[in-house]
């Protein structure tokens, strides 16, 4: 019984021993001053903790609302993306009609976009910043956020085509020509500003000849070139097709404008 009695004043000691300090309440000024100052020496994770700390102790301040999107920034700057997307996904959600609105969307945008990797892995992240560039454009057309946002698609969607490219070309390589035509269908119609498109043309006369279907091979040799007269690829095409007794189609018609909507 001893014994016991012993060990219970010992649990006792080490949980007083291990309580937390008593929460204090600061005033809202100077603790935004030091989070600020925790931003400005670029401690980004303390600065991320005290502008929350700023929003909890004083959520009806006109300091909270600017701490919410700074702190959403903080995280940002810490490369910590999914903390700075939520955080900024909660400022869209709590204050919408915002005048710093437009920067939270924009935030949510460039940490999907700086998560975009090479074109060998899953592009999850990299059809996320392009669908939160868009967004970013579609409502805030004439900020500069847009402006930096309408470059950025740019790059997103050349780097998707990339991807699509790398898989057609894996299908070709097996000799499954039906899968990559989906790929190279899907660069054309889809990217069709890209770099990728007149190599997808080309890989789209090797796929079609492979198959024996001649008239696609040729259809798509013409729009390679109408739009890309002095490229290599427009050359490799066309020795394809000469060497096949064919020629690109004068007049495709129908199957470019609906392929490619480009006539």
């Amino acid at each position: 019984m001893a014994a016991l009695v012993v060990a219970v004043a010992t649990l006792a000691g080490c949980s007083s021993s291990s309580e937390p300090e008593p929460y204090v309440e600061r005033p809202v000024e100077p603790l935004y001053n030091e989070a600020a100052d925790a931003l400005s020496r670029e401690n980004y994770n303390q600065a991320a903790d005290l502008f929350l700390e700023v929003e909890r102790q004083h959520p009806y301040s006109i300091w909270a609302t600017k701490a919410q999107l700074m702190a959403a920034y903080s995280y940002y700057q810490a490369e910590k993306y999914p903390d700075s997307i939520d955080a900024a996904q909660r400022f869209i959600a709590l204050h919408p009609g915002n005048k710093d609105a437009a920067y939270a969307y924009y935030l949510v945008a460039i940490c999907y976009y700086e998560q975009i990797v090479d074109v060998g892995r899953d592009q999850k992240n990299t059809e996320l910043a392009l669908a939160s560039l868009s967004e970013v454009v579609r409502r805030f057309p004439d900020s500069d956020y847009a402006r930096d946002a309408r470059l950025k698609l740019d790059l997103t969607r050349d780097h998707l085509a990339g991807k699509e490219m790398e898989v057609g070309r894996y299908y070709q390589g097996r000799k499954q020509y039906l899968a990559a035509i989906n790929r190279y269908r899907t660069v054309v119609e889809k990217f069709q500003t890209t770099t990728h498109v007149p190599e997808a043309l080309h890989r789209l006369v090797e796929t079609y000849l492979a198959l024996g279907i001649t008239r696609e091979a040729q259809a798509a040799g013409a729009v390679l070139g109408y739009n890309y007269p002095g490229s290599e690829w427009y050359e490799d095409s066309y020795a394809l097709l000469t060497d096949a007794d064919l020629r690109p189609l004068k007049d495709p018609g129908s199957w470019i404008s609906r392929a490619f909507n480009w006539f």
